[in-house]
Order: structure tokens, then sequence, then C-alpha cells
């Protein structure tokens, strides 16, 4: 990921929406859900992950997989596995519905810690440095 992508993706706003789809070739159907991941993830992802933060130790992972998710350099089958595992992060109504206090968020870090098992070779030390940043940013 690029010192550019990096400082664009911490600074973007919600609602900010790129189509992601460089040079890879999808059916119009898997474009369509991949856009709506895609779009999903950047509108909800800050708003979840404050509503969250209590209840995920793992957050600084989580972070840095939404900026793996969101970086053009990282292979395509991989952004689409990490986004949706991020879209089910920002559903508020999932397997174990978010607002159920103590419950919430259990589906939502297990299908995370799941992912992140099998995706945490791709999340680069640049991803990683751009949630540190992002949740410090966040802190203030």
């Amino acid at each position: 990921m690029s010192a550019e992508t990096v400082s664009d993706t911490v600074d973007e706003q919600p609602g900010q929406a790129s189509s992601g789809l460089d040079g890879d070739v999808l059916g119009d159907d898997e474009r369509t859900q991949f856009d709506q991941d895609e779009a999903r993830v950047r509108r909800d992802f800050w708003v979840t992950a404050r509503k969250a933060a209590g209840s995920i130790p793992f957050m600084d992972e989580l972070v840095a997989a939404y900026y793996c998710a969101l970086d053009r350099e990282t292979p395509m089958r991989v952004r689409g596995t990490l986004l949706g595992a991020l879209a089910y992060f920002v559903l508020p109504l999932d397997g174990i519905p978010d607002f159920i206090l103590g419950l919430g968020f259990t589906d939502d870090a297990a299908v995370i810690m799941g992912v992140l098992a099998l995706m945490r070779a791709h999340i680069t030390d640049e991803h990683r440095e751009a949630a540190r940043k992002a949740l410090l940013k966040e802190k203030r």
C-alpha cells in the first residue's frame, strides 16, 4: 500500500466509494455484490468500530484488515474475503443482532477472527501502521 493510498484512506469521508476492480474480471452479479460490500464497509465501518471498541480485543487487527481490504494492491480474492467479513461486521442484524448487550458482537468477532487467521499474511506493516494512526486519531 503506497503512502498516498494510506493517507487517502485514513482521511476518506464516509460515503466515498470506489469500484476497486482495476483490471479484474468479475461477472456483473459479482461486481455488483463487491461494489455494494465495499460501499457499505466504507460507509459504516467507523461507526460500527466505535460501538464495538470495548467488545473486540483485537480492534487493531480489525482496522488493519479494513485498510488491507481497501488497498488496490491486495489480491482481489483477499479483498473480497475481507470485505465480506467486514460487511458482516457492519450489518446490525446478523447471526446475533449487535444491539444485544454483551453478546451482539461475539458472532462478528468469530467471523473476523476466522478470516484474519486465513488472510493475516496479506495484512502488511503499512496496513497496521495506518490502523495504528487511525486508532490514535479516534482516541483524541
